[in-house]
């Protein structure tokens, strides 16, 4: 899949006719200047040590739960063949910016060229979008297991699923072709310092030498459609949910029920509160220092929570690693 993304973005210059001008229109600015913590001085060494830690806990924490996953078959059902590609997606999300933010954070020089920006852009933005709607199927994905039981074979069948994670796929990378097309379409003359630790959109649309308030309201309109639409979504989804668990007579039943739910629920609030705060606004408030700390959670909290909401607060993902770790201890023991 990364292979067809990559070839997809590289032939993105030959259907948007107004970046194949780009060299022509931008000829002074060639690289772009990251900022990052640059202003905490000696700070940032500890800093380094932090982020690495976290960033090596979110890689671990999401190929357990990819590798249990695929590896034990009492969790091969839809609810967690999404999960597994949340997972991937969001591994892939994380490795878009951290690793060049770690490089920064021990070098002078934090330079990255006009075409590494647009392409960290496009790919942070298209595995950060298919997450948004990622979650908005795994609500329905609930929706249909609770409020429709009996029909649920059907509506989330093997094949439903693979056309579904394709859409998702699909639709989030097409979103950012087009935002990134948005934003870099524009001029940029001379200003190249980007106040922020990776090309995101507000920083850099900062910098073009001309109005931008028609390529910030189609951005802006962008956002509604791919974070408050999926939302809205799960939150009808959810309040059927409720109706139907309300209806169960058992307070265990209605208990199980609701316990299915929550570790979605728990991080779709913390995914839709952080990306709402920082990108369902207009860019000229954003100021980078004063939000850094919203879009630290988003990058790189969210991604850590993801596998630790869904390891601990789960059963049967906790039974399952139980398992795999058991047969992997007997292999051991047997040679």
């Amino acid at each position: 899949m990364p292979q067809i993304l990559i070839f997809t973005y590289l032939n993105m210059f030959y259907f948007f006719p107004s970046l194949q001008v780009l060299a022509e229109n931008v000829t002074m600015v060639t690289e772009f200047l990251l900022l990052g913590f640059s202003s905490l001085g000696e700070i940032q060494l500890a800093l380094l040590a932090v982020f690495l830690f976290l960033y090596l806990a979110i890689l671990s924490g999401n190929v357990t739960i990819i590798s249990v996953i695929h590896l034990d078959k009492s969790l091969h059902t839809p609810m967690y063949f999404f999960l597994g590609i949340l997972s991937t997606s969001e591994t892939f999300y994380t490795f878009v910016i951290l690793p060049k933010m770690l490089v920064n954070l021990l070098s002078v020089a934090r330079i990255i060229s006009f075409t590494c920006c647009a392409l960290q852009m496009f790919f942070f933005l298209g595995f950060a979008i298919t997450n948004c709607l990622l979650l908005g199927v795994m609500g329905y994905d609930r929706y249909a297991a609770i409020c429709h039981p009996l029909h649920y074979p059907i509506l989330m069948s093997w094949q439903v699923c693979g056309k579904l994670a394709a859409a998702c796929t699909i639709g989030g990378f097409l979103a950012s072709l087009t935002v990134v097309n948005l934003v870099f379409s524009l001029p940029f003359c001379s200003a190249n310092k980007v106040n922020h630790y990776f090309c995101d959109i507000s920083p850099v649309i900062h910098l073009a030498c001309t109005n931008t308030d028609v390529n910030e309201f189609l951005i802006f309109i962008c956002g509604v459609l791919v974070l408050v639409v999926p939302f809205l979504f799960i939150c009808v989804s959810y309040l059927c949910i409720l109706r139907t668990i309300l209806k169960i007579p058992s307070a265990e039943g209605r208990r199980k029920a609701f316990s299915t739910c929550a570790s979605h629920l728990t991080v779709v609030i913390i995914h839709y509160g952080c990306a709402s705060f920082i990108y369902l606004r207009p860019t000229a408030s954003y100021v980078s220092n004063k939000d850094r700390l919203v879009m630290v959670t988003y990058t790189i909290v969210t991604p850590l929570l993801n596998p630790m909401v869904y390891s601990l607060r789960n059963k049967d993902v906790q039974l399952a690693i139980r398992k795999v770790l058991g047969k992997k201890g007997s292999l051991k023991l047997q040679n």
